[in-house]
């Protein structure tokens, strides 16, 4: 499958990572997040050039994660605010804060964000929770299923590869 193709999937995780797969993407969204939302500040933060920032940008705003508004007319000036597509990224980021604390190889150094929940003063534990008994869950405790039609898919691209790859069909 191609860069291009991924979006193109039943897989609901290759279709996300078709919009925000991409360090750059994930960077604007913090950025975003923490409140900056005009160009010169996204460059500043985020080190990418105006044609990669640009390009991005508008990438997001096609794909309906932010919004354009013009805040000076001449010359003209634009902020970017996400949209509630946009403001459902918030647990990916989260997901990926704390996968950055514990994995990052970070710890030397002190934390470079503090999360902390304004009803408890607390930081709070990231994690998936079972919107129905309210526990918290790990991989080992979900059970995967795929339906029909994603076997069908995931069954069609292997075959095609072992097409490609000259191995025989019954491997």
């Amino acid at each position: 499958m191609n860069w291009s193709e991924i979006g193109d999937t039943l897989c609901p995780i290759a279709r996300c990572l078709a919009v925000v797969g991409d360090r750059w993407t994930m960077l604007i969204v913090r950025e975003l997040f923490f409140g900056n939302q005009r160009f010169d500040g996204l460059q500043a933060q985020t080190g990418m050039s105006p044609h990669l920032l640009s390009a991005r940008l508008k990438r997001l705003e096609g794909d309906g994660i932010l919004t354009r508004a013009a805040y000076h007319a001449k010359p003209p000036r634009y902020q970017y605010c996400l949209t509630d597509k946009g403001s459902a990224l918030h647990p990916i980021l989260m997901t990926l804060d704390g996968w950055g604390k514990v994995w990052g190889e970070l710890e030397a150094l002190p934390p470079a964000v503090k999360l902390i929940h304004k009803q408890c003063g607390q930081s709070p534990r990231l994690g998936l929770a079972c919107a129905c008994c309210g526990a918290m869950v790990c991989a080992a405790e979900l059970e995967l299923s795929f339906t029909a039609a994603y076997q069908d898919e995931r069954a069609a691209r292997a075959a095609l590869f072992q097409g490609a790859a000259g191995a025989p069909a019954d491997c």
